[in-house]
């Protein structure tokens, strides 16, 4: 079977303890909403053609939370901030993933005049110094999971409860962080000499493990450099043939539709992972009866790219055929495509799937759930921590990233396999995410503005730091507080809408288009957008 265990060392874990168009005719009607679930349905806006002064109110206030995130010492951001915008309620720990979500919008800042040039530099400038300054992983040149965004040391006592922290190094946090270098080293090249040395070091090929599941090889979650903790599923080793050995976790990201894949699209522009390394990932899981516990049953054909034999699988939904995520989040689809232009480097799979995958959520959550309302990932919780949320039906994993409080599950069954158990449940109260949209603003801009007015006009998930993180739409509870990554996606999704693609720009120079564009260009997914 293969590894689906996911890294779970990230925020997550430690927050919940602490074609529009033609879209339109079909999914608008509430009727059909109130029909499938038999609840009313939430007002869903009729879509508007996009205005440009919304979306910059939107950024402006959205920076505003960036801003009053940060400690203006070291440059870093909080984790999160009370929606009250106060500097007491910062969290007083962050990440690599925090950090390069500031360095990115500040370069959307400067872009959007909201900041001047020099300002702009100033600030990344303080941000990097930091960088180079606290302690890291220094064979690999990564960083650990978590450090005080007050000072800058790494965190060892978690700040809420007092328990105890082993520095974690991870691929995906530090894939963030190397995205926004590549930005900012590109962008602002009035810091060249401070981003030069920090993009230098990393070294991807610490987390690419040649002898995993595929023979392509696979990426480890991460690993730690003293013992991990009790039950930790590690082993003692090193790819880099330098410094002491580490202890790297057992799992491997090995499905295709996630955020990991920053780091292994880093990788490959290094020339520290190799191509094999793309095609080495799940699309879906195969087909057959030995792997009926997914979600729902592929269809597809074997396709082979460098060397590497793929299934090229994708989930049927509402005549869409769609290549799943794990959870079935917008964050695992669009966030990294926020840098890599995804779809036009690869409009033979990216370039079907991500539409179908946007497509997807505003079906599911206009029709399948009537909530009215559509953006499922990742996000606090309106009642109290944080969870993952997602379109269960285009998720691989049978246990789902569900929608709504309730956790309601869909399952179609695996036909000849294993019978249906809940094919069209009704769902609760669903819990929509602002950042979902705004990744969204590339594929259907229209109806994901017509979303977010909704969700500031109707619901009032809004406030003097942009939107609110996350709201039950049914009962209206609200998550009263910004989270740094999710910000950091509005801000550049709408630096790209509004900036002339100022992220796509910046990372994916002449370089970085050598490295990746030959590889992904020959890839056909089993996608089709309906």
């Amino acid at each position: 079977m293969a590894d689906r265990t996911r890294t779970e060392l990230s925020r997550r874990r430690l927050l919940t303890t602490g074609g529009a168009t033609a879209a339109a005719a079909a999914l608008a009607p509430a009727a059909a909403a109130r029909a499938a679930t038999g609840r009313p349905a939430g007002p869903s806006r009729a879509a508007a053609p996009v205005d440009p002064a919304r979306l910059q109110r939107w950024a402006r206030d959205t920076w505003t939370s960036v801003l009053a995130m940060t400690d203006p010492g070291t440059g870093f951001p909080a984790d999160n901030l009370p929606a009250s915008l106060s500097s007491s309620g910062r969290s007083r720990y962050t990440s690599p993933t925090n950090v390069g979500g500031y360095l990115w919008c500040t370069v959307v800042a400067r872009e959007l005049g909201l900041v001047g040039r020099r300002e702009c530099a100033s600030r990344v400038r303080r941000t990097l110094e930091t960088l180079l300054q606290v302690d890291h992983h220094v064979p690999s040149g990564m960083y650990y999971n978590w450090y005080d965004e007050s000072d800058g040391s790494v965190v060892t006592t978690w700040p809420d409860s007092g328990d105890p922290v082993v520095p974690f190094v991870s691929s995906v946090d530090n894939g963030w962080l190397g995205a926004a270098l590549q930005v900012v080293r590109t962008a602002v090249p009035e810091v060249g000499a401070l981003a030069e040395p920090l993009w230098e070091r990393m070294r991807w090929d610490a987390f690419y493990d040649p002898r995993a599941t595929g023979p392509g090889g696979l990426l480890h979650g991460g690993f730690y450099d003293s013992p991990p903790p009790e039950g930790t599923a590690a082993r003692l080793g090193d790819h880099l043939g330098v410094g002491d050995d580490v202890w790297l976790t057992d799992h491997h990201y090995d499905t295709h539709v996630s955020e990991a894949r920053v780091a292994g699209y880093l990788g490959l522009v290094r020339g520290q992972v190799p191509a094999s390394w793309y095609y080495s990932t799940w699309r879906t899981f195969p087909d057959g009866c030995d792997w009926s516990w997914q979600q729902a049953r592929p269809v597809g054909r074997t396709r082979t790219y460098e060397g590497v034999e793929v299934f090229e699988g994708a989930y049927a939904h509402h005549g869409s055929l769609v290549v799943p995520g794990w959870g079935g989040s917008m964050f695992e689809e669009l966030m990294p495509d926020l840098f890599v232009p995804e779809a036009r480097w690869a409009r033979r799979s990216w370039g079907v799937n991500h539409p179908a995958h946007v497509r997807a959520q505003v079906r599911h959550g206009l029709v399948d759930a009537g909530y009215g309302y559509w953006g499922f990932s990742p996000a606090s919780d309106p009642f109290g921590g944080y969870r993952e949320y997602g379109v269960d039906a285009v998720g691989l994993n049978p246990d789902g990233y569900f929608s709504d409080r309730e956790r309601t599950d869909v399952d179609p069954g695996f036909p000849g396999c294993r019978e249906a158990s809940s094919p069209s449940p009704v769902f609760g109260d669903g819990v929509v995410t602002p950042h979902a949209s705004f990744l969204a603003l590339a594929y259907e801009p229209e109806r994901a503005q017509a979303n977010l007015v909704g969700l500031e006009e109707d619901l009032g998930a809004y406030g003097d730091g942009g939107f609110l993180d996350a709201v039950a739409v049914r009962s209206g509870t609200l998550a009263r507080r910004h989270l740094s990554l999710d910000q950091a996606m509005c801000l550049g999704a709408l630096g790209n809408v509004l900036g002339d693609d100022v992220l796509h720009r910046a990372f994916a120079t002449v370089e970085v288009q050598r490295a990746l564009r030959p590889v992904m260009s020959q890839e056909v997914f089993g996608a089709r957008l309906g």
